[in-house]
């Protein structure tokens, strides 16, 4: 039995997710369909439009076997560690073949050569990544004209290159290759070339469009109905469902005051402590925390050129969590996620978790609770993180009946009878 795994958001699960999944499955000559997916908040630094459970159920409607969890720890994060997570969980089960992942690149090797050079680090490399990084560039950018200037030293063609390195997608496709490599997984890549619009577009059209789009239309307030061409059907009712009950849309708005108050509690050395927060940046935070009266003017007035919104998005909503850059730093140093949680499964994904029982080397949570006191204490803390993430997640709900805290560990696991 050949088992494929996709690393994931379905932010909500739309068609052109359905598209990638049927596809890859036939590319894979797959049996099934693990998934590692985003909880509440995902990686560009925002809340899921809907929670992780009725995402779980999108998914397992589609076509996905089991879904798994990607911590938030690593789900609100850099390309590198959200890669690195969800790499570390799809090698960690035991039973993953491949891993599939779309990219605008026509061929796989392209991605393979620029991780071989990431992975490496070759002297040449770091000393101009280091240039450009002196020279105020954020560090994607950095890295972009240092991988340039590197390759074309090398002989290499930049003109595709550079364009390949600008794209969302290509950029995870490196990090998901540099990750594997980097554990030594047999796990192997493939690559599935997108099509239709691109993940950054943000306007509707035709049969696929991307998330963001679909995001941007709910946000406009704009009926659900509207989205019945670019959602599968199992998709557009658990939306509705979800939405009727007071359960979503959930946007990064919903968080402003909590995020303001909590800022405006801390002090400057309480802020410097936050992930992703360098080299002075908790002084430029309390200042437009202290002059702004919303979420947007405060990312508005953080954001420069070296740190982008995404970086300072990450960073505003670690606050609800109380993940601090130590805690960070002691993740990756140990290994990365420390355990796999189950979010949900079908009859398939329930014979896939008796193999990942016995061949897994993390331990495998399906009911939350029986891990509150771990006697690993970086899994209880890792698992505490997810619960506080969750505890703030829920306050965004409109019906008061959802909003109770403690829901991560009374929430059963999603089965699926199809």
């Amino acid at each position: 039995m050949s088992v494929l795994g996709i690393v994931s958001e379905y932010n909500p699960f739309h068609n052109g997710h359905k598209y990638h999944l049927e596809l890859s499955k036939e590319l894979c000559g797959a049996d099934s369909v693990v998934c590692v997916m985003s909880g509440n908040f995902i990686q560009r630094g925002e809340p899921a439009i809907v929670d992780k459970w009725a995402r779980t159920e999108m998914a397992l409607a589609s076509g996905a076997d089991l879904v798994i969890e990607l911590p938030v720890v690593y789900a609100v994060s850099s390309a590198e560690f959200f890669a690195y997570g969800a790499v570390r969980i799809l090698d960690s089960i035991g039973i993953t073949d491949f891993i599939c992942f779309g990219s605008e690149a026509g061929s796989i090797d392209e991605l393979l050569l620029i991780a071989d050079i990431l992975n490496a680090e070759p002297d040449e490399y770091k000393a101009s990544l280091k240039d450009f990084l002196a020279g105020g560039l954020s560090f994607p950018a950095a890295r972009e004209s240092a991988l340039i200037s590197y390759l074309e030293a090398a002989g290499h063609k930049s003109e595709n290159m550079s364009e390949m390195i600008k794209s969302s997608n290509n950029i995870l496709a490196i990090e998901y290759i540099k990750a594997i490599k980097k554990i030594g997984s047999k796990i192997k890549p493939q690559i599935i070339r997108r099509i239709a619009n691109t993940y950054n577009s943000d306007m509707l059209g035709g049969t696929i469009s991307s998330a963001t789009a679909i995001r941007k239309h709910l946000l406009s307030g704009a009926h659900t109905d509207s989205l019945a061409a670019v959602l599968p059907a199992q998709s557009l009712d658990i939306l509705q469902r979800e939405f009727k009950s007071g359960r979503g849309p959930v946007f990064s708005a919903h968080f402003s005051n909590i995020i303001l108050s909590a800022l405006r509690r801390m002090s400057i050395e309480e802020t410097a402590r936050l992930p992703f927060i360098a080299e002075g940046l908790e002084n430029r935070v309390k200042t437009a925390t202290d002059n702004s009266g919303s979420l947007d003017e405060l990312i508005e007035g953080i954001s420069t050129r070296r740190y982008t919104r995404t970086r300072i998005q990450r960073c505003l909503f670690t606050i609800l969590t109380g993940l601090k850059k130590q805690e960070l730093m002691q993740f990756n140093a140990f290994g990365g996620p420390q355990y796999i949680r189950v979010l949900g499964f079908n009859s398939k994904g329930r014979r896939l978790l008796s193999r990942i029982n016995s061949q897994a080397y993390l331990p495998v949570i399906v009911k939350t609770a029986d891990f509150k006191n771990s006697c690993n204490p970086l899994l209880a803390r890792m698992l505490e993180i997810e619960a506080a993430s969750t505890d703030q997640y829920v306050l965004a709900f409109s019906n008061p009946d959802y909003k109770k805290s403690g829901q991560e560990f009374t929430h059963n696991p999603v089965l699926c009878q199809l």
